[in-house]
Parts: structure tokens; C-alpha cells; sequence
């Protein structure tokens, strides 16, 4: 008699705020099933929509409006959801409400600080076995400390085991750019997860892990300029530049040069020592800069292409975000950018669910108990 053999149920997971996609993506590269996301920019949707939905054989649900407006249980009930029938939530709460580059008072009451606390009331109506939280590290700042004690005080007494909060660099998970984020784990039942945070799996070139162990290194952005753009590909476009800036870059050293050596430094930069980076080239033999909401815009950031008089194209930025060729950001160029800074590397997306991926078995018999 032939043997019946059981047929594999892949994990389930949400995705809120989910952008143009890097979470689900992530999760999707592991075999993980997203059955809906939940995303209020437009142009976010439609990246969204194309990339995970259209053609797609078992796509998510998506939903496209304001998190505040949609009330969780709405969203279960559209998505035939029941409580604890989800495995991960996973998402990042727009930061801008958490920048850095927001001074002084700035940002304090925010109203985007409340949809950390929104997030978690979708946590405690799906009830997932882990929910992931992902931000900027200004949500760390004092000043926003007490949005972040209420959202643990809520998944503590909600019976989640909540991680300290961990700022992650995304070089030292193979993605070729520098860029720390915050990452904050759940887990139900109030267990701790063994394997968290994960381990690095690149170091710096000088380290012993490199030189003694034979590890590797940090991905350079020297990777993320060595494949031709293709000619059909939508999104391997940039700025149009002013001719007076052109040969501002034309003069700026190639490979890493700086506005101070270029031909066009003003005044006020003689004797003003902050933004060194706008206006300068990327350096190809390190990791790249943090690609941000304006990562195609040189006049916001060391965004300047190594030897071209240019700033980058999307797909240069989608590259640095470790996105395939394939996936197509909707909504021209600078839609398009903001896209691409806010999602989550897809690596280093990978690398953050795949410990909850190889604990979740041990987490269902828990809970079976």
C-alpha cells in the first residue's frame, strides 16, 4: 500500500505597512505564505499590487488605506483570519515620526508615533505566534520613550515575550550598504527565541573573522555598479540634472570624491563641517550610504553615481536594498525612490525571519501543550 505522506502547510504571515514590498518578499524567498498586507501610500500599492498579486497564484489580500481607518477585525474577517491562525506580523510603522534627522523637539507627539500602538492592536486581535517590528534607531531617542514602554507594556500583559530592542546594520548581513534599523521581536507564550538576534554573517575586511576564520566580508557597492542596466527595465532611470550641475560632477573626483573637491564650493561649506556627503560620489570599495526616502537625489545625500555625472537610478537603489532585477517599483522616479528607502533590505529581511522560521515547530507544540 502506497504511504500517505502529509502535505507541508508553509507558515502564514501579515504584513503591515508593508511598503512596495521588502518584508513580504523576504518572507516569500523562505517559503512563507503572506496571506494579506495592509499599506496606505498609493504608489506603494500599485508596486505591491504588481509585484505580489498580479499573476500571482495564491496572491495576499491586500488592503489599500489608512490603518487607523481599517479596524482589525474588519481585516480578519476580509482575509478569513481567526485568532492565532497567523504565524508572523511583521511590519514597519512609518518612521518619519522617529527620524533623526528630526532636531530638538521635533517629532515628539507625532501622530505617526501612535501606529506603533495600532500595530499591536492588529497583534492582539490576529494573535500571532511572533510579530517583528522594524524602525528607525531615533525610535530608541528619549523622547519618544514613552510610545515604546506602552507598546511593551501591552504585548507583556497580552502574554508576548518581548526582545530588548536590537539596531541591526544591514552590511553585516551581506547587504551591500550601511544601514542600521531596529528591530523588535515578540514571541507568544512569553518564550524567548534561542537564536535572536541572528548572527552576522559578514564582517569588516580587517576584522579576524575575515583575515583568521575566512568569513566574509562586507558586500561592497562596487556589486551594485558591475551589471549593466538593462534598456527595457522601467525603473533604471535618474534625475535630470541642471547643466551647470553636471560639471559640478564632472569635476567631483571619481570613486568616493566629496562636494569640498569638486569646482562648486560655496562659502558657507568652507566653514560649516556638517552634510559632507550631499553632492558626493559613492565609494565603489565600501559598503554604500543608507539609501533614503530621496536616495536618487545627490543634492540629499552621497547619492552621486562612482563615475558617472549622475545620481543613481532606482534600480541602483533597489540594488543597494538587495531587490531583484525583476521587481518593478510603480510611480516614476521619485515615488519610486521613496519606495526603495523605505523598504527593509530584502537579506537583511531574510536574515531577521529566518530564526522564527526554524523555531516556529517547537513554538506550535507549546502552544499545543
Amino acid at each position: 500500500m502506497k504511504q500517505h505522506t502529509p502535505k507541508h502547510t508553509p507558515a502564514k504571515a501579515v504584513d503591515l505597512f508593508c511598503g512596495a514590498g521588502g518584508f513580504s518578499l523576504a518572507a516569500r524567498n523562505l517559503g512563507i505564505e503572506v496571506v494579506a498586507a495592509l499599506e496606505n501610500n498609493h504608489y506603494a500599492a500599485a508596486t505591491y499590487r504588481h509585484n505580489f498579486i498580479e499573476g500571482s497564484r495564491r496572491p495576499p489580500l491586500l488592503f489599500e488605506g489608512d490603518i487607523l481607518a481599517i479596524s482589525p477585525e474588519a481585516f480578519m474577517q476580509a482575509a478569513n483570519l481567526t485568532p492565532g491562525g497567523v504565524d508572523i506580523i511583521m511590519g514597519g510603522p512609518p518612521c518619519q515620526g522617529f527620524s533623526t534627522h528630526r532636531i530638538k523637539g521635533a517629532g515628539i507627539d507625532d501622530p505617526r508615533n501612535t501606529l506603533l500602538l495600532r500595530y499591536f492592536e492588529y497583534v492582539q486581535a490576529i494573535r500571532p505566534r511572533y510579530f517583528l517590528v522594524e524602525n528607525v534607531p531615533g525610535l530608541l531617542w528619549p523622547r519618544h520613550e514613552e510610545y515604546l514602554q506602552r507598546f511593551y507594556k501591552l504585548a507583556t500583559e497580552a502574554g508576548y515575550h518581548v526582545s530588548p530592542p536590537q539596531v541591526l546594520n544591514a552590511r553585516d548581513y551581506g547587504v551591500p550598504q550601511n544601514r542600521k534599523r531596529v528591530f523588535i521581536l515578540g514571541t507568544a507564550g512569553g518564550h524567548t527565541l534561542p537564536d535572536w538576534p541572528p548572527r552576522p554573517t559578514h564582517f569588516a575586511p580587517e576584522s579576524s573573522q575575515v583575515r583568521a576564520e575566512g568569513l566574509p566580508a562586507w558586500c561592497t557597492a562596487a556589486q551594485v555598479f558591475a551589471t549593466e542596466l538593462a534598456n527595457d527595465d522601467p525603473n533604471a532611470i535618474h534625475l535630470n540634472h541642471r547643466p551647470e550641475m553636471v560639471e559640478v560632477f564632472r569635476s567631483t573626483p571619481l570613486n568616493g570624491g566629496s562636494r569640498q573637491q569638486s569646482c562648486r564650493v560655496l562659502p558657507c561649506h568652507r566653514n560649516h563641517n556638517g552634510h559632507k556627503d550631499v553632492y558626493g560620489r559613492i565609494n565603489p570599495d565600501a559598503p554604500g550610504p543608507t539609501m533614503t526616502t530621496a536616495c536618487t537625489n545627490p543634492s540629499k545625500g552621497r547619492f552621486l553615481h562612482p563615475t558617472q555625472h549622475h545620481g543613481i537610478t532606482v534600480r541602483h537603489a533597489a540594488r543597494f536594498q538587495t531587490f531583484p532585477e525583476t521587481f518593478t517599483f510603480k510611480g516614476g522616479i521619485m515615488a519610486a525612490s521613496a519606495q526603495v528607502g523605505n523598504a527593509v533590505p530584502i537579506d537583511l529581511g531574510m536574515a531577521v525571519i529566518r530564526p522564527l522560521l526554524s523555531a516556529l515547530p517547537a513554538c506550535i507544540a507549546r502552544q499545543s501543550q
